[in-house]
């Protein structure tokens, strides 16, 4: 059975990047502080915009240490001559000097992953909405050709059925480059009443039988699961105080 989605926007042209920050021990606090402080005014002076930043509810997923954000560029070339302005900007210098003088702040090197929004992603909007939601960040690893049988998947069952059970989407995507998953990966972003929330909701979507039909079909189609094992990743996550998305 196929489900009647919503009816979505178009594709969103921008190039979104999720970056990836890892403190260094009891860093986090000044991390935090230099991008409500500086960074991310600086962000959007360079053309780059915040969409939101979220800190990891348990500690297992870092959240002593780890800020994960997406930024929204108009291109993958406009990221790259904002962050060479960013980096060149005497108050951001400044800012970074200070904020580091009791120590390095990063524990290593930021991860980025550009990413497309899929065919079927919500219009990823910022915004405050809902004050006090978790959000849950699925990464989602397939088996090597079958990437484009979990979109028609999504596409067709699962968005709906996360609708029917209380799941907010808040946007859709997949890694631009080869070595960061772009055959192989699907990420997203859901946003619950509470990580409590979350889990019931998935809890009952795992069990309702529209969902059930709708897993086997597509399996079956092929030829057995679509991602490999312990291919699914799930992060509950916190907004930031700063996060323009809450």
């Amino acid at each position: 059975m196929t489900l009647a989605l919503p009816c979505f926007s178009e594709e969103d042209s921008r190039a979104f990047e999720l970056r990836i920050y890892t403190a260094a021990p009891g860093k986090l606090p000044d991390l935090l502080a230099r991008f409500r402080d500086h960074t991310c005014k600086l962000f959007e002076k360079h053309g780059m915009e915040n969409i939101g930043y979220w800190v990891p509810v348990d500690a297992e997923n870092g959240s002593e240490t780890t800020l994960y954000y997406i930024l929204g560029h108009k291109s993958r070339e406009a990221a790259k001559e904002s962050f060479a302005a960013f980096g060149k900007d005497p108050e951001w210098q400044e800012a970074r000097k200070a904020s580091e003088a009791n120590g390095k702040l990063l524990a290593k090197a930021p991860e980025s992953i550009f990413l497309k929004t899929t065919d079927y992603s919500v219009p990823v909007k910022t915004g405050v909405a809902d004050k006090g939601r978790t959000f849950e960040l699925r990464i989602y690893e397939t088996v090597e050709g079958k990437l484009d049988a979990l979109h028609s998947r999504f596409r067709d069952h699962t968005m709906s059925l996360f609708t029917k059970h209380g799941m907010t989407h808040i946007g859709y995507w997949t890694p631009t480059d080869a070595d960061k998953g772009s055959a192989t990966k699907l990420i997203y972003i859901l946003a619950h009443a509470s990580k409590e929330a979350g889990l019931a909701s998935f809890t009952a979507f795992r069990s309702d039988p529209t969902w059930i039909e709708a897993k086997a079909a597509s399996e079956k189609a092929a030829g057995g699961s679509l991602t490999i094992p312990d291919g699914v990743k799930s992060i509950y996550m916190k907004p930031t105080d700063f996060s323009p998305l809450r």
